[in-house]
């Protein structure tokens, strides 16, 4: 079983509940899961939610179920999530512009132990963190990092990716996979604690819609040899993440792991603007991106590429999730420790370890199957050299 605990139940962490619940009954088929037909060794019906973390008071202490149908009014709502429950979190101050937040009792350092409490009662094997943006800094040492999640200086998400190397530590391997903008796994510390605890960290920031897309086109692009002159590449949406990124701080988080695809797949930097750019509550979960390149081809002559689409948000990212947790599960059994570049690369806008470049899609998928076989190949060896020899 692969026991995954959700760090932020907003509309992502909601969607993946519900869908996967819904997979695994066989309602619905695994679309949208990029490796539904890829053999892990570990299948979807595997996947166990053990609860999940969160601010809003609208939903601590309510289920999961509870959240999908009064919250997001979703319709077929599977009954086994009625069984899973929402727990109090971190950090409440650096998002009450945007909804009621969850008041606990004590200090930071109490609600700190409250949720290492639940770390250690719930036992997840993978944390997946899909909480509001933040901005967060990256740390040059331990002790600055360590210095900063104790007085509560230190991004949210950051004071949980602590939390989890504690319980690495003390209790039990575990992964950690950051799927938002704030620097986790490319910050190089948390990525050395994690090596020593046996511990994994994925991420940031995971990148569906326009940006694999983007990265893919500059790709081509930059095989046939064609100079780019300028990318604009904008989304606006209407669901709570959007409304969050109107806050400069974190939207100039986002902003920098998506423009950061740009020199490193073309080699120079050309002129981008390359990031969300509004708040429409109508438009709801169902963002707009619109998408323009400009560049030079045979002979001088001036081409252009225009997108337009329109994106479900939370369901792109929800399910790279039930991937994320079947992956980080298989090179946790497998013994690595750190991050994984080949994982990152492909699901995320800002691949880990820091300095890593963005790569096309279509090249760090296959490098992502050449990793999974690799692994897999080392475990069936392994399970052929159990085998007695008559």
């Amino acid at each position: 079983m692969v026991r995954v605990l959700i760090l932020g139940l907003g509309m992502v962490g909601t969607t993946f509940s519900v869908g996967l619940e819904r997979i695994k009954k066989g309602e619905i088929k695994p679309y949208g899961v990029p490796l539904a037909n890829v053999d892990l060794g570990i299948t979807i019906n595997d996947i166990e939610i053990v609860g999940a973390i969160d601010i809003d008071e609208r939903k601590v202490n309510s289920s999961i179920y509870d959240v999908a149908k009064r919250i997001y009014n979703m319709d077929n709502v599977p009954v086994t999530l009625k069984d899973i429950k929402v727990y109090p979190g971190l950090g409440g101050e650096f998002v009450k512009d945007l909804f009621p937040i969850y008041q606990a009792d004590g200090d930071h350092k109490d609600t700190m132990d409250l949720v290492y409490k639940v770390f250690e009662e719930l036992k997840p094997d993978v944390i997946v963190d899909v909480t509001t943006t933040q901005e967060g800094k990256i740390y040059n040492t331990w002790e600055e990092y360590e210095k900063d999640v104790l007085a509560g200086k230190a991004a949210p998400s950051q004071v949980y990716a602590y939390l989890a190397l504690r319980y690495a530590e003390e209790t039990r391997p575990v992964a950690y996979v950051n799927l938002i903008p704030t620097p986790v796994a490319n910050n190089p510390v948390i990525v050395s604690a994690a090596e020593r605890v046996n511990a994994l960290v994925l991420g940031d920031d995971g990148a569906t819609g326009a940006t694999p897309l983007t990265a893919d086109i500059l790709e081509h692009l930059r095989e046939r040899n064609r100079k780019v002159y300028s990318i604009a590449q904008f989304n606006i949406g209407g669901n709570t993440d959007f409304l969050a990124l109107t806050d400069e701080s974190r939207n100039k988080a986002k902003k920098e792991t998506k423009s950061s695809v740009v020199k490193d797949i073309l080699g120079y930097e050309a002129p981008n603007y390359i990031r969300p750019t509004g708040y429409l509550e109508p438009l709801g979960d169902k963002k707009f991106v619109a998408m323009h390149i400009m560049y030079e081809s045979f002979n001088g002559v001036i081409d252009e590429i225009i997108v337009n689409m329109r994106i479900n948000d939370s369901p792109a990212l929800a399910g790279y999730i039930v991937d994320l947790a079947r992956l980080a599960k298989l090179a946790l059994d497998a013994g690595i420790a750190g991050t994984i570049y080949e994982i990152n690369a492909f699901f995320m806008k800002r691949p880990a370890p820091l300095g890593s470049k963005n790569i096309a899609r279509i090249l760090a998928y296959q490098r992502l199957i050449e990793f999974i076989n690799s692994i897999r190949n080392k475990e069936m060896a392994t399970e052929e050299e159990k085998i007695p020899v008559q």
